[in-house]
């Protein structure tokens, strides 16, 4: 099977206002275990923002907070002017995270795990959620896969449709965790492709949380690294080549080693 290229997506923008997020002060504790700790940070609205950080160091806590499935021991995150931990920011904020592991139903076709979010919140008749559905596969090129079931579908698939679920929501908003964990650098490169591809076509603000150090110094706008529950490090790209921090250096240089095939393209592009 052929791995589509970036070029062969093309997304139509759902809607038209996008929301920045802002963090102040957060803490979380779980027990006595302190995972974040006074966390401050603004996401820019329709910017891609990549929060890196080792395992262990609270980025996918943290977006959890984002997508308002934590509550915060302190400090708050809005979305917009919304609380993100208010339920009925999602009537307000149209908010789509995309999981790690992809959280598919096995017992559901492509099609139907696509359209379970707009059937249980009503949120269209039968004809427009097709129409959703039907665009949204075609967007990430699975029109082919929409009869099969997640267990006829590779890890790269896999990812796609999780994607696409996503995609019809309509979202303002769109939360990565980890999307391209367990895929080779070729699908991995994909995906990195799609999400720059979709936030370029529409406007969409996208928050990933990612260990792929590549994907993070190829597609962000900004990049923040977090350590130990706290932001290290905020800046662009370029801020990331020579990283005076030790523990930043060592946790970036896989990729800042110039021996890095797709970090050369990305100075290449800066020339």
């Amino acid at each position: 099977m052929s791995t589509p290229s970036a070029s062969s997506f093309t997304a139509t923008p759902f809607i038209g206002k996008t929301f920045g997020v802002t963090v102040k002060g957060l803490t979380k504790q779980f027990g006595r275990s302190t995972v974040l700790r006074d966390i401050n940070l603004e996401v820019r609205p329709g910017e891609i923002f990549c929060l890196m950080g080792p395992s262990g160091s609270g980025k996918s806590v943290l977006l959890k907070h984002i997508a308002g499935l934590e509550r915060a021991t302190s400090g708050e995150v809005r979305i917009g002017e919304h609380d993100a931990s208010d339920p009925d920011t999602r009537d307000k904020v149209h908010l789509a995270l995309v999981f790690q592991a992809g959280a598919l139903f096995n017992s559901l076709s492509v099609y139907d795990n696509l359209a379970l979010y707009p059937r249980e919140h009503r949120l269209c008749d039968e004809a427009g959620i097709r129409e959703r559905v039907m665009n949204a596969l075609s967007i990430l090129s699975l029109e082919k896969a929409v009869k099969k079931f997640p267990s006829e579908l590779s890890g790269g698939m896999k990812k796609r449709v999780a994607i696409a679920r996503a995609l019809v929501m309509e979202p303002q908003l769109l939360l990565y965790d980890e999307p391209t964990s367990e895929l080779d650098p070729v699908m991995s490169a994909t995906i990195s492709e799609i999400i720059a591809t979709l936030r370029e076509q529409t406007a969409v603000t996208s928050i990933v949380v990612t260990h792929d150090r590549s994907l993070a110094l190829s597609i962000a706008d900004r990049i923040g690294i977090i350590m130990d529950g706290r932001i290290r490090a905020l800046g662009v790209p370029d801020d990331f080549r020579h990283p005076t921090d030790p523990d930043i250096a060592n946790f970036l240089s896989p990729v800042i080693d110039l021996k890095n095939p797709r970090f050369k393209q990305l100075e290449n592009s800066h020339e």
